[in-house]
């Protein structure tokens, strides 16, 4: 097959490389070769005659897309409906990353594929709206994942949480990490084996959660960082600051999906997917 890739060096875009490379041709765009926001710009996906185009792009600064929301929904929104109607026309497969914050937050139990979405920021309203326009191409996959950390870092927001508390800890810093905010983690290495494995089988179109498996609060995530490494910071948990940010998050937002194990699919255990992450990084020996 051959499959575009916008977004390709991101966090999620540059795993996503790396392993569709492994059996297919494949395309990758960055911000200079495309805008997603701009519906003419979007027409130069036809020159690839694509079979796959995976739209990782997205404005994902959760407390800035308060303050900016038309960028937020240019970008998040209107660029998945560019794709959509362009991938429909051509007849290629649209697979849109989605995240866990369509959900409030509300929930004991982990969001499944089923559960209806009702997201409570601006970030998580341009998501939803750009999985609605997705589904005007009828062959598309909306995966949702959730608190990625990849090897290539979120170009975005500066590295990811991994790295930031590791950095604290060589610093000798007071780590302070929320204990009352809940999700699953994503190594995005397995969440592009797992996208590949989805298109590759030929899954039945529609929503895929792609998470690692399990759950954990940011604190919890944090501990097991150091678990593994054998450090000791001084690590604090503390509630979340209702003022922190102009952005409301959810408290929960923990995904599972009950699609994948139907077809054989099962993301390994999110303490797994750290290891893993920390040994491909050289933390660990």
């Amino acid at each position: 097959m051959k499959i575009v890739v916008i977004g390709s060096t991101g966090q999620l875009g540059t795993d996503l490389m790396k392993v569709f490379a492994q059996e297919h041709e494949v395309v990758g765009l960055t911000h200079s070769d495309i805008e997603v926001a701009d519906y003419t710009g979007c027409l130069s996906l036809k020159d690839y005659n694509p079979d796959v185009i995976i739209n990782t792009a997205a404005f994902h600064k959760t407390d800035q897309c308060e303050q900016e929301p038309l960028k937020t929904f240019r970008v998040n929104t209107l660029g998945a409906r560019n794709v959509a109607l362009i991938s429909q026309e051509i007849g290629a497969v649209d697979v849109y990353i989605s995240t866990d914050y369509v959900f409030d937050g509300s929930s004991c139990e982990p969001y499944t594929e089923q559960d209806v979405p009702s997201p409570i920021n601006t970030y998580g309203i341009s998501k939803l709206a750009a999985e609605q326009f997705t589904r005007l191409n009828p062959k598309h996959y909306i995966i949702r994942i959730a608190s990625v950390f990849g090897v290539a870092g979120a170009s975005g927001k500066g590295g990811n949480f991994v790295e930031t508390i590791i950095a604290k800890a060589k610093n000798s810093e007071t780590i302070c990490v929320v204990d009352d905010m809940w999700m699953s983690p994503t190594y995005t290495k397995d969440a592009a084996s797992t996208l590949n494995a989805i298109i590759c089988s030929k899954l039945p179109y529609g929503v895929y959660h792609a998470t690692n498996k399990g759950y954990c609060s940011w604190y919890e995530f944090a501990k097991q960082i150091f678990q593994i490494l054998k450090l000791a910071p001084e690590l604090k948990p503390v509630k979340t600051d209702p003022n922190y940010g102009p952005a409301t998050r959810p408290p929960f937002s923990a995904l599972t999906s009950i699609k994948l194990s139907k077809h054989g699919l099962e993301p390994r255990n999110w303490k797994d997917a750290l290891h893993a992450y920390l040994t491909e990084k050289g933390y660990t020996q």
